[in-house]
């Protein structure tokens, strides 16, 4: 689990170590790494923490080599590592976007390769891509993290074919997750005005954990969710234009609360923070406003009972339709 010491990657960790899973937990800050080896323990997991930049190659090579030695063979590849700015693209800086790519999609392409090169000569294992609604649509604000997001879609487009061609049976999918509780916009670089929110409606780590848990076990192309998620990667394929004009004045103020932002508190961009402001763990500041479950979610996941659902449904409009027709005649 790469991403492992906070938010939806240590959501995932603990989700996975309720199973009694062997988890390798790969991240940068060692007091949420600790963290995290805590919580998988006391679940009764095991867990092998590694601090580790997912932007370097040799460092996730290494650590693909240290996690089979100690633990055995990886089955499960999990790439959640992430780094955004909240900026206007007018004040970014060409390394910030050098940075966040070489994190959010180089990290997600060292993973993959890492996890490839031993999962393909076994001819089994599971990939999972940590997606997001903003690896389709593309909202003001957050133009480098979007852009990552973007070419992982792009990437994995490229790879699936790939390995239907060569007939694989390693599976490899992407889960693409919404507006979510979580501590990055405590620690994330910002240039705003006011402290950085989700874009509601925010659901709670535990959501995505779920979800994440659940692809690993299914082979399934691509799981999105929330139901806005679903609207946003539906309506941009549609009317991308609307999009823009809608994000363009609701985009600023949706994404930052009412309370100023410390222009000079920490961020997480070039190393991690730790010390005072180390283990945030998986929630961030907005669990008043988050939401505990998706029926998207479950919808999703439980295609037969759905269609069940909906067929039923359409079977008492059929007939109350057809009772009115008959009282009308």
């Amino acid at each position: 689990m790469t991403g492992a010491s906070a938010g939806v990657g240590r959501a995932v960790v603990q989700r996975f170590a309720r199973d009694g899973a062997h988890i390798a937990l790969l991240a940068r800050g060692r007091d949420g790494l600790e963290g995290a080896r805590r919580d998988v323990e006391a679940a009764g997991g095991r867990a092998l923490a590694i601090p580790v930049d997912v932007a370097s190659w040799e460092d996730v090579d290494a650590a693909a080599d240290r996690i089979e030695r100690e633990l055995g063979p990886i089955d499960i590849w999990i790439n959640n590592a992430m780094a955004s700015v909240f900026s206007p693209v007018r004040e970014m800086r060409p390394e910030e976007y050098r940075r966040v790519t070489d994190v959010t999609y180089h990290g997600v392409v060292h993973g993959t390769l890492a996890a490839l090169h031993r999962m393909l000569p076994r001819d089994r294992g599971t990939i999972v891509q940590v997606g997001s609604a903003l690896a389709h649509r593309g909202i003001p604000l957050q133009s480098a993290y979007c852009a990552a997001k973007h070419a992982v879609d792009g990437f994995m487009d490229s790879l699936r074919a790939e390995m239907i061609h060569d007939r694989s049976r390693v599976h490899v999918t992407m889960v693409n997750l919404p507006a979510l509780n979580t501590p990055q916009f405590q620690w994330v670089k910002s240039r705003l005005p006011r402290k950085a929110q989700p874009v509601p409606p925010i659901y709670q780590p535990e959501v995505a954990a779920d979800a994440i848990h659940w692809a690993a076990h299914h082979r399934r192309r691509e799981l999105w969710v929330g139901a806005m998620t679903a609207a946003a990667i539906v309506g941009n394929r549609i009317v991308p234009g609307i999009g823009d004009r809608y994000l363009g004045r609701t985009g600023y103020a949706s994404q930052q609360t009412s309370e100023p932002e410390d222009p000079n508190r920490p961020d997480n961009l070039w190393h991690p923070v730790d010390g005072e402001h180390g283990d945030r763990g998986a929630h961030g500041t907005f669990d008043r406003s988050a939401l505990a479950r998706s029926p998207q979610l479950w919808a999703a996941t439980h295609r037969p009972a759905t269609v069940g659902v909906l067929a039923a449904i359409a079977v008492i409009a059929g007939v109350r339709a057809l009772s009115a027709a008959s009282r009308t005649f």
